[in-house]
């Protein structure tokens, strides 16, 4: 299949950009995500059908930085998300992902966006937690964050996805969960500070650690003392 235009500028402005930094430098993310939104103005038709397909061509290239940019522009267009979207980007989760930092990137933009909006999906996301790939076990995690710090999780249960993480011995996966729990103590404290109460002997402390950090000091050192 012949490669579309806009991919193949894409491919080919990586390769500018890696020419030209200096040796011992890589390409920085920011550089990366202003390319993406200076192409993304060029795509002339910009139907959620065309603009995922795009960005499937981008992840067959196998490649970090053009990874950056197909999960920029699935994100751009999250006003036409609908729930046939959610195959698509489990597909993307089980296919191309590969690590922390593209699990991060999906998860808290074009994926958690997507369970924002389409809450009945939790429900798929709790079986994520027994997953064999430790970054779809972080993502059942990283995934709730976008709908907490919106307030807007009704329906959805972080501590369930917590519970069932507990004893992942994978730090990914604890730091993942950890992150997620943190995010919940900023606009429900109470309920955390209390979980976190009941479940200090059980949860690694890597864990533990991560979901107390916006905390005042005061509870804190309360915590840590447990």
């Amino acid at each position: 299949m012949k490669m579309n235009k806009i991919v193949s500028e894409a491919i080919n402005e990586i390769k500018i950009l890696s020419e030209n930094i200096p040796d011992g430098r890589h390409i920085i993310t920011g550089d990366i995500r202003k390319l993406s939104a200076r192409l993304y103005k060029k795509i002339e038709d910009k139907s959620i059908e065309n603009v995922l397909c795009l960005c499937g061509e981008l992840f067959e290239e196998h490649s970090w930085a053009l990874g950056v940019i197909a999960f920029d522009w699935a994100y751009r267009v999250r006003e036409q998300y609908s729930e046939a979207t959610y195959d698509i980007f489990y597909s993307w989760l089980k296919k191309y992902v590969r690590g922390w930092g593209d699990c991060d990137d999906f998860c808290t933009h074009a994926f958690g966006e997507l369970l924002r909006r389409y809450k009945s999906f939790f429900q798929k996301v709790t079986e994520w937690t027994k997953d064999e790939d430790f970054w779809v076990r972080r993502a059942s995690a990283v995934i709730l964050i976008p709908a907490i710090l919106h307030n807007d999780y009704e329906g959805i249960d972080p501590f369930r996805i917590s519970d069932s993480l507990m004893k992942d011995e994978h730090d990914l996966v604890q730091k993942g969960y950890g992150w997620m729990l943190k995010s919940l103590s900023q606009v429900d404290r109470e309920p955390v500070k209390d979980y976190l109460i009941l479940n200090h002997a059980q949860m690694s402390r890597t864990a533990y650690r991560y979901a107390l950090e916006k905390f005042d000091k005061e509870t804190r050192k309360e915590l840590m003392n447990l």
